[in-house]
């Protein structure tokens, strides 16, 4: 019984509910409206009440084959079918298909006359004709406020409001009902307090002369939902939704690595370059070489057979194809093919999440691997440096769970903080490219340096950065007691230092070649003493020899002599007995 139980109350009953094909709004409502219950949607005049309730019915027409009766008290069938045309809806194919049913009503409250006993049976009567018409499972009444406007007594419009709605809930039709927002109120007539299954705010606000549109779901009865505001944007393709804020941190990294486009700068990013999905930052005072980077990359993308879709909000893309060309980057070419594609637009155009919907809007329909965007401090206007920074944290996101590389650019200003950015996003970057200006002795060089670059190993060293007619070059600053070098300063260091470096080895080559004749001269010198000496040592020899010769003679000479005179040969042999004689140790006598 235990486990019949908990196996019950594990299996939770879900809400019906009607999908709106709205992009974003499925999202946020956890998949419709509710469905077989009245929905209101409130906001002032401009905000897209008609147009969010009308697309609910045409995407349903289509999309799930749930024909819709549009109720309009205020536009013709005419003007209704003329203003969403341009949106691309054909009101007129649809209603000839009997997917769809127009009724307009029209009020004068000069015509109206206020009984004690005033309903709206004859409304009843033609929405409920226009349904069983079709078949319809989908109503829009559009907007209420007109209904009732004949009737001054508020007790009356509410008493007829909850007759209305609670016919609409017996007919079993996801209903949207439009009303015009009140001085502090939802709606003018307090209808929030009625339609309690699902509320809608639709909000159209002015920030620093720029419009922004926003969307937040104030109540919806036995479901969960978002309870943000979301940015939503109204265009040629209908009424979209983008949920930014409910994107989250659970996106995967990707381990690839990508070319910077320029040699050198892979070698200081541990010679490989980017993350693929990363994002990077290159920040700069105005004329560092900040676009020139970004195009070196665009145009290596593209040779990767990569797409990129490049955000610029201060050039034309005209002006900057042509400016890139003169350092030998040509991006005419990957525009032709389809690889490349331009957005060029003020900031000041419209609103920030207007920039984001459109951006996001864009990114989907592209599909780029790589999205610029240059520079993002052009957003700044008064104090929006929060709201700034909010919509490019959840463009960021939006990127990163894609897996689209972020190349973004940043304007700095001049002071001695060149480690921050306006918007105050360096937090968000994964990597931080640094360019600077070095002014030596009367001339201005470029400086480039890696900041940071999570993941990996990078250099330390500032390299001195060059725009040449083939590209972009970095190259080695001289570091010396006087500081960093650049431009002029360090080439004329360099040929000061090869000067003395000439000199240092002509002076180890005259100290070699000193001693090469040193040990030269010491060689002749013992040549000629060994051979002063052989020439010594064959004399000595020699005079050894002959002195040997003539003592061997003098001896056999002698011998020859005394063999010559016999008696001297006995005399002599017996001194010879005699002195061995003498040598002899003499024995004593025992007697004596």
């Amino acid at each position: 019984m235990v486990m019949k139980k908990l196996g019950a109350e594990s299996q939770r009953t879900k809400l019906p509910k009607s999908p709106t094909s709205i992009q974003g709004l499925d999202e946020i409502t956890g998949g419709g409206l509710p469905k077989g219950r009245p929905t209101l949607v409130c906001g002032g005049a401009g905000c897209g009440k008609t147009l969010f309730a009308m697309e609910f019915l045409v995407r349903g027409a289509t999309q799930y084959n749930e024909p819709g009766v549009f109720v309009s008290f205020e536009e013709t069938e005419k003007e209704l079918t003329a203003n969403v045309a341009s949106l691309g809806f054909d009101l007129a194919t649809l209603v000839e298909r009997k997917k769809l049913w127009l009724e307009h009503i029209h009020i004068e409250r000069s015509e109206v006359e206020q009984s004690g006993e005033y309903d709206l049976e004859g409304l009843f009567i033609r929405i409920h004709q226009a349904i069983e018409n079709i078949g319809a499972r989908r109503l829009v009444l559009d907007t209420i406020e007109t209904l009732f406007s004949a009737l001054p007594n508020p007790r009356a419009v509410r008493s007829e409001l909850r007759l209305l709605l609670c016919w609409l809930k017996r007919k079993g039709v996801t209903a949207i009902i439009t009303a015009e927002r009140g001085d502090g109120t939802l709606t003018r007539q307090g209808l929030e307090e009625y339609v309690s299954d699902c509320v809608i705010l639709l909000d159209h606000r002015v920030n620093d002369q720029s419009s922004i549109r926003r969307l937040r779901i104030v109540k919806y009865r036995g479901s969960t939902h978002g309870t943000n505001e979301y940015p939503f944007l109204i265009d040629e393709d209908g009424f979209s939704v983008l949920p930014v804020t409910s994107l989250g941190l659970n996106y995967n990294s990707s381990p690839k690595r990508i070319s910077t486009g320029i040699p050198r700068l892979d070698t200081m990013l541990s010679g490989k370059g980017y993350y693929r999905g990363s994002t990077v930052l290159v920040s700069g005072t105005a004329g560092t070489g900040k676009t020139s980077i970004a195009a070196q990359f665009v145009d290596a993308a593209c040779r990767r057979k990569e797409r990129v879709l490049y955000f610029t909000f201060e050039e034309s893309p005209s002006q900057l194809v042509r400016n890139m060309r003169s350092i030998g980057i040509n991006l005419e070419p990957w525009l032709k093919k389809g690889m490349l594609q331009f957005l060029a637009t003020r900031p000041t155009l419209y609103g920030l999440e207007n920039h984001l919907t459109t951006c996001i809007k864009l990114i989907n329909k592209f599909k780029p691997t790589v999205v610029v965007l240059d520079p993002i401090n052009s957003f700044m206007a008064g104090e929006n440096q929060s709201e700034v920074k909010s919509m490019l944290l959840r463009l960021v996101d939006f990127l990163k769970m894609n897996r689209i590389t972020a190349f973004c650019t940043s304007l700095t200003s001049g002071d001695d903080n060149l480690e921050s950015t306006d918007v105050y996003i360096s937090s968000l970057m994964d990597t931080w490219l640094l360019l600077r200006d070095i002014e030596i002795g009367g001339e201005r060089n470029r400086g480039l340096y890696v900041l940071k670059s999570r993941g990996m190993a990078h250099s330390n060293q500032i390299r001195e950065f060059r725009l040449t007619s083939h590209g972009i070059e970095l190259l080695d600053v001289y570091v010396g007691a006087d500081g960093v070098l650049t431009g002029s300063a360090r080439l004329s260091q360099e040929t000061k230092d090869t000067a003395e470096q000439l000199l240092r080895q002509q002076e180890i080559g005259r100290k070699q070649f000193g001693l090469e004749r040193k040990r030269e001269a010491m060689e002749a010198q013992i040549v000629v003493l060994r051979a002063e000496f052989e020439a010594e040592q064959s004399e000595t020899l020699k005079a050894i020899g002959i002195e040997k010769a003539t003592n061997e003679r003098f001896t056999q000479d002698k011998v020859r002599m005394a063999r010559s005179r016999r008696g001297d040969v006995a005399t002599e042999k017996r001194g010879r007995n005699e002195d061995k004689d003498r040598t002899r140790p003499k024995r004593r006598n025992p007697a004596a």
